[in-house]
């Protein structure tokens, strides 16, 4: 069954006559669903660790609208938890840690090889949902790459413009390489005991690639995601990996090979023309309609989803976002998306 699963084919370089699709963030505060199952778990965190009630807001996307592959509801901050730090969400604000910004900090976290005590009710839901997918639906599993990981663990927030890793990595370098390293060993060993668990597919997002400029962005955002990716193909040889750089722009051409990710994932900042004749040649694309429409919906949704799928119809495409669906989405926007794009 696993080889005629839609996604998997894609990932292996078909061209197929309708892309399979589903959509980052597919299990959140768009839907009601979701809500009522959060506020049953009480706060993020608690519904993150509790196998029984991830495994139902990760369900409920397929469960309303069919998805070809449902995306393993968890955080990209629980690799830093189980790492050491301290992590809490401010309602209305977003998830808070303890900084790293000098070497006792980084002394004070705990080696990679401790993570899975921790991050053990993952596991769990990963296996869960490996059991009660439907038979076409792929498990996709996934973290947080070192780069945007450490911006968080850096500033202790989500920051406009990464500046405080950016000034640690000019202040201390020696400091930032050693968290990206130890975030990079963690990120492995994260990734391959999901795919041991079920997971069928890994996707590393560096949401803040797109700050990195010049060989930073080689050495802190393609280099760690190539090592995780050699070290994941290595383990499990039959398990793709989709790279997701936001933010690259034109340095999306070449990744493929650069990271060695059966899939780069493509923001909204790049064109699917652009896409279909730089980056498609090297293998499948994933995206990379604007979040927007998923608000706004109407024609001017139907019109680029059409062209994305129009342009993106010669090569293996997986059709989604350019990046999360938003909490104020209209959920009949999405029905509208995938009508589209299965329909015409």
């Amino acid at each position: 069954m696993a080889q005629q699963k839609t996604i998997l084919r894609a990932l292996a370089g078909e061209t197929l006559p309708t892309p399979p699709i589903w959509m980052m963030r597919q299990a959140g505060r768009y839907l009601p669903e979701y809500k009522a199952t959060r506020a049953q778990a009480g706060d993020f965190l608690s519904l993150c660790y509790n196998p029984d009630l991830a495994a139902e807001v990760t369900l409920q996307p397929i469960r309303r609208y069919g998805f070809d592959a449902a995306i393993l509801f968890a955080d990209i901050l629980l690799l830093p938890q189980a790492l050491g730090a301290d992590l809490w969400f401010v309602t209305g604000e977003g998830p808070r840690l303890s900084t790293i910004t000098s070497a006792d900090d980084l002394c004070a976290l705990k080696p990679a090889s401790a993570i899975h005590d921790t991050l053990s009710p993952i596991y769990e839901t990963v296996k869960i949902l490996s059991r009660e997918l439907p038979a076409e639906t792929t498990l996709i599993g996934f973290a947080g790459a070192p780069w945007t990981v450490a911006t968080y663990m850096i500033a202790g927030q989500g920051t406009p413009d990464q500046g405080p890793a950016h000034a640690l990595k000019a202040e201390n370098r020696a400091v930032f390489e050693a968290l990206l390293d130890l975030i990079t060993i963690g990120t492995i060993d994260y990734l391959s005991e999901q795919i041991k668990a079920g997971a069928e597919v890994v996707k590393l997002f560096d949401s803040w690639a797109g700050s990195l400029q010049g060989d930073d962005f080689t050495n802190y955002a393609v280099k760690p995601a190539a090592r995780i990716t050699a070290a994941l193909k290595a383990r499990h040889p039959d398990t793709p990996v989709i790279a997701f750089p936001r933010g690259a722009g034109e340095r999306y051409a070449g990744l493929h090979a650069a990271i060695g990710a059966d899939c780069i994932a493509l923001d909204d900042g790049v064109s699917a023309d652009w896409a279909a004749a730089n980056v498609q040649p090297d293998g499948c694309v994933q995206g990379n309609l604007k979040s927007s429409h998923m608000v706004t919906g109407g024609d001017d949704l139907i019109r680029e989803t059409r062209h994305i799928v129009d342009a993106l119809s010669n090569g293996p495409h997986i059709f989604n976002l350019g990046h999360g669906i938003t909490p104020d989405a209209d959920p009949e926007n999405v029905q509208l998306m995938i009508d589209t794009v299965r329909g015409g």
